[in-house]
């Protein structure tokens, strides 16, 4: 088939990494590849070879019919429906919201509207587990009467203040949540919050270290089948302890499958997906910490097993399934963005989590990187261009 006529992928988010690898994902595979942003400046994914064509919008947020309106009419020019992949939240919720006008125009994963910003909402999300019998962390909501007291009588101290939508927290305060060791700093944190008008919750921290965070990474087809998987372990993240992978293995845990392909399939889920768990280190029970709806951040490691999930969507969606697959054995590659790592490292040795020998000992396994690739560096130079002004700024302040 003529290259030109096949259907196009529209990668949303090209000022991540994320991004940068779905299209290096498909555009290896010859497929012609759209970055969109509303930013041209701090889009490095947008540089990349495999890059076909930019796309930059009005803002998804600001400017959300201007958008959506951009897609459409780059969709019309379109010789077939090309498949649409959002790469970060605030694109799920907005495709979500205009899905019936953009499914005339674009390929997505045959899901009802509303399930994917039910499963990114943490209030919503929690309900839905709790139904399908999957342990999710107690939590106790704001609005609930007296809710100092009833902290220290259900889980007590240190606890987690976290919102119900992640996204909207940290463009208010630059990170995922915060972490309250006493009734001083809950209230103090409480006040915060409800300044702003954030809608948010008290969780109990689930005992263990970051090596007890897994995941279960899954691609289920439009029939409803898992058709692709594994599972992984994170290692850090960045924040410590409750953020996001900085650097994370494959290994296989069959329970994860046994626990998230069976939820995933109850709900009516289609498309990638990736559930977060975390081990009670004293009960050893897995606990269902969220569930991202995008491609997962370390999809690079993903694509380096043999599981190239943006592609693996992609041709679903054409009507090409490719066969299934799961990756069962311990490859124990790993997935690595340094930039964010060498700040994490810095904090777990500050705090006695890990010892130099843990860190050097980790680093010996094949690695899959956030941003670097040798056939594809200019958006890691672009990257690091980046990293350096931001550095030169913060010195001159």
């Amino acid at each position: 088939m003529d290259t030109d006529k096949k259907n196009s992928a529209v990668i949303l988010g090209s000022n991540y990494y994320i991004a940068l690898n779905a299209m290096r994902a498909l555009g290896k595979k010859g497929i012609k590849v759209i970055g969109v942003d509303y930013n041209k400046k701090d889009a490095y994914a947008l540089s990349s070879k495999y890059c076909s064509e930019e796309l930059i919008l009005p803002h998804y947020k600001y400017k959300k019919n201007e958008f959506i309106e951009g897609l459409i009419d780059f969709a019309k020019e379109e010789h077939s429906k090309p498949v649409l992949i959002p790469c970060a939240d605030p694109y799920v919720e907005v495709i979500d919201e205009f899905r019936d006008e953009l499914l005339k125009y674009y390929l997505l994963p045959p899901i009802e509207k509303g399930l994917t910003v039910n499963l990114l909402n943490k209030d919503s999300l929690h309900d839905i587990a709790r139904e399908h019998d999957v342990k999710v962390p107690e939590i106790i909501w704001l609005k609930d009467n007296d809710i100092l007291r009833e902290v220290e009588k259900k889980f007590g101290y240190p606890c987690l203040l976290k919102p119900a939508n992640s996204h909207q927290f940290v463009e208010t305060f630059r990170q995922k949540m915060f972490i309250a060791n006493n009734k001083e700093e809950l209230d103090e944190a409480i006040k915060k919050v409800e300044e702003k008008g954030i809608e948010a919750f008290v969780q109990r921290i689930i005992p263990g270290p970051d090596s007890n965070m897994h995941t279960f990474d899954c691609y289920i087809d439009t029939s409803g089948e898992v058709s692709h998987y594994t599972t992984c372990q994170k290692k850090r993240q960045y924040p410590i302890n409750y953020g996001a992978s900085v650097y994370t293995g494959q290994k296989y845990f069959p329970e994860l499958y046994d626990i998230g392909a069976s939820f995933l399939k109850e709900i009516g889920y289609r498309g990638f997906a990736e559930i977060e768990f975390k081990k009670d280190e004293e009960s050893k029970d897995f606990y269902l910490i969220e569930v991202n709806v995008r491609l997962t951040n370390f999809d690079v490691l993903l694509q380096k097993i043999d599981l190239n999930m943006p592609y693996i969507m992609y041709k679903d969606l054409v009507g090409e399934p490719l066969k299934p697959k799961a990756i069962k054995d311990d490859t124990n590659v790993h997935f690595w963005y340094a930039y964010e790592d060498i700040l994490a490292i810095r904090n777990y040795l500050k705090t006695g989590q890990l010892s130099l020998k843990d860190i050097l000992v980790s680093l010996k396994h094949r690695k899959a990187y956030a941003i670097w690739s040798v056939k594809d560096p200019i958006p890691f130079i672009k990257f690091s261009q980046k990293i350096f002004k931001k550095v030169i700024n913060k010195i001159k302040k």
